[in-house]
């Protein structure tokens, strides 16, 4: 069969691609510039280069490591019990981010997605919009603490992926705490070496654009993704430019309201499958006059214990709660009682990849 490439009607063949392809890609591609610069030496054992660029725990979805971050690790590695027992908590709570919220989220999600936007109400579309914004946080934060879970069992130490992204004041401060992998190497290997932010006004925005551009279609060749990177662009040099100054004289809880407002207006330009979906969707969150669609009190009635810890876990209580001597008591138990839960839903449902195994 063929498809219509960007919907232009142009017929291409199906290409079926790795999983993941485009995180390896870019893995390699890290080693490639890195010796190049002369940042680090080039690696003379095949099977070292062979292990880092096939690194199986973050290989499918990130986080995207960078040669130079572990090339020493490569050869030389620390292993402990602490080590080990840290990375399998921190393996649980990824695995239970997955399994116990995000997939209830994609309930919420899928169940409101697959309704045309003319038959949605405006709670109804904001709902569908809300639940796809916690599914792919818990989804994607999931996997990246599997994998730094994994990485640490086995003596690797990968950076940090995530930060509590829902909490930013800003979408400037939005992209410093999602997908941080992604967002670094696009700044260290194109915006920097574009010229950054020392150029004039107008190169300046040509490089922020560029950046964007390159990151949705990082995503897929789909005008949504294009429509994406371009949104989050257009955004940031707004912020830049001109809405910082006044953003910050906001109260906190009107700052953090901004961001979210236009972080899950953002969601819906990546969920949607095309175009013309997205903006009929967006027109269902602001101009429906559709009566309140029956599954709304429905999803309320049956979520709204998920929705709640959505929330309450997109904040840092986790950390603060390990800092706390009773958290010495009640680790085993919890890690137990989530892992029974995990197996538990495992058992019960059907196959759900992780969102990030298509890019």
């Amino acid at each position: 069969s063929a498809d219509s490439l960007f919907g232009l009607g142009i017929p291409v063949p199906d290409i079926v691609m790795p999983i993941g392809i485009s995180f390896y890609t870019f893995q390699a591609l890290s080693y490639v510039i890195d010796v190049y610069r002369r940042e680090v030496p080039p690696q003379h054992d095949l099977f070292s280069l062979a292990l880092y660029v096939s690194m199986f725990p973050q290989l499918i979805a990130g986080p995207i490591v960078r040669y130079h971050d572990v090339n020493v690790q490569l050869a030389v590695r620390k292993h402990s019990f602490a080590q080990f027992s840290e990375g399998i908590s921190r393996f649980l709570f990824g695995l239970s981010k997955k399994v116990l919220l995000s997939n209830v989220f994609a309930q919420i999600a899928d169940g409101v997605f697959k309704y045309a936007p003319n038959e949605l109400s405006a709670a109804g579309a904001w709902m569908g919009a809300i639940g796809y914004t916690l599914q792919i946080y818990f989804d994607f934060s999931g996997y990246s603490d599997m994998a730094i879970g994994l990485g640490k069992m086995f003596g690797f130490e990968f950076l940090e992926n995530f930060n509590y992204p829902y909490i930013s004041k800003s979408v400037t401060e939005f992209w410093r705490r999602w997908h941080i992998s992604l967002s670094t190497w696009f700044r260290d290997y194109v915006y920097i070496p574009l010229g950054g932010n020392r150029c004039s006004p107008a190169r300046h925005i040509f490089n922020l654009l560029a950046v964007w551009t390159l990151t949705g279609f990082w995503h897929g060749a789909n005008w949504t993704f294009m429509a994406w990177g371009l949104y989050f662009g257009v955004l940031l040099i707004l912020e830049k430019k001109f809405l910082a100054g006044w953003i910050t004289r906001l109260p906190s809880v009107l700052q953090h309201l901004y961001a979210l407002f236009f972080i899950v207006i953002g969601w819906v330009f990546f969920r949607s499958d095309s175009m013309g979906l997205a903006v009929q969707y967006l027109g269902s969150m602001f101009t429906s006059t559709v009566p309140l669609n029956r599954f709304v009190i429905e999803y309320l009635l049956r979520f709204w214990p998920y929705l709640l810890f959505g929330v309450v876990l997109s904040a840092p209580v986790f950390p603060r709660l390990k800092s706390t001597r009773i958290w010495r008591v009640l680790e085993f138990p919890v890690l137990a009682v989530l892992f029974t839960l995990c197996l538990m839903r495992l058992l019960a449902s059907s196959y759900n990849p992780f969102i990030y195994f298509r890019f």
